[in-house]
């Protein structure tokens, strides 16, 4: 195991119930250990970002050979948890503050996008999904996952033990990608794969009207 994504399982993550209340912390190795029989981990909070420059083009990651789940897929433009202990409070829940200052933390992390060019309030929060999935006979996932997209040109230099590499997509032109990866044996992450089945692209087709869609409060099981 990599020992950078060794260290990170001992983050805290939000364990929350299917309602989203928090209910305690849990590690982040306890939050994607599968049980002895196969059990899908406890459930915990963790978004998904999806960001869209001004060319209405998608962000899209491969996620680096190291991560512990999905090494190697493709997947949205950057996916993590609020953890607990942060500072600042990524567990507050006004506002989806904790959870917005999770996803700024993680663009930094993960895609080296200046926290400073990022307002909180960038980021649209448009559902959340409760999904689960196993990666492997050891790890998976079980997760409320909130949905935000950001609609900005931003500057990166993404970090290697978290992505491989990077691309742009237009709607248009994602079914000749999405044909691409099948070609090369590349999976989509669960994750994405199910938003993308269910409401990724009637959502990107109101790009230019996200108020229009922005906080939807019903939590959808995928």
């Amino acid at each position: 195991m990599d020992p950078t994504q060794a260290f990170l399982l001992k983050e805290k993550c939000i364990a929350v119930d299917t309602n989203d209340k928090a209910i305690g912390e849990i590690s982040k190795e306890e939050a994607h250990l599968l049980g002895p029989n196969g059990q899908l981990p406890p459930l915990h909070r963790a978004f998904s970002v999806f960001v869209f420059n001004t060319n209405n083009e998608l962000l899209m990651q491969q996620r680096s050979e190291h991560k512990i789940t999905f090494p190697g897929y493709y997947t949205n433009s950057c996916c993590s948890h609020p953890l607990h202990n942060c500072s600042p409070d990524e567990t507050d829940e006004a506002y989806h503050v904790g959870i917005r200052r999770a996803a700024r933390r993680r663009l930094q992390i993960e895609l080296g996008i200046d926290p400073g060019s990022i307002e909180l309030s960038d980021f649209k929060i448009l559902t959340r999904i409760i999904y689960g999935a196993t990666s492997d006979g050891k790890w998976g996932e079980h997760e409320v996952d909130y949905i935000l997209f950001l609609r900005k040109d931003v500057s990166m230099k993404p970090n290697p033990n978290e992505v491989s590499r990077v691309v742009y997509v237009s709607l248009a032109g994602f079914r000749e990608f999405q044909g691409y990866l099948e070609k090369n044996n590349i999976l989509f992450t669960p994750w994405f794969r199910l938003i993308l089945n269910s409401h990724l692209k009637g959502w990107w087709k109101q790009i230019d009207n996200l108020e229009r869609i922005e906080y939807d409060p019903v939590i959808h099981r995928l």
